[in-house]
């Protein structure tokens, strides 16, 4: 099975209680993305997506536009590696 890009989002700022899970699947929805969203304990939202590189920009560029005022900071890291992901989903 061939690699794929994979990144790891963490989305900073009032993102807990605001519906920010909801409306990133709502974004992964309007782009051909596998991956989760979650709240992390320390108040962070966690996003894994695997895409190309071209389409997880626009992904993620797309979730800061919508969550603008929420949104503070958004730290990514990526790599290539093997798909592990076969939808995107809410933990």
């Amino acid at each position: 099975m061939n690699e794929i890009h994979h990144e790891t989002v963490y989305f900073t700022g009032r993102v807990q209680g605001v519906g920010f899970r909801y409306a990133v699947q709502q974004v992964a929805k309007e782009f051909e993305v596998t991956g989760f969203v979650q709240n992390l304990a320390d108040g962070r939202v966690l996003v894994e997506v695997e895409s190309t590189q071209a389409e997880t920009d626009a992904f993620v560029g797309a979730i800061a536009e919508r969550m603008h005022g929420y949104v503070r900071q958004v730290e990514r890291s990526n790599q290539r590696r093997r798909p592990q992901f076969s939808y995107f989903s809410i933990r």
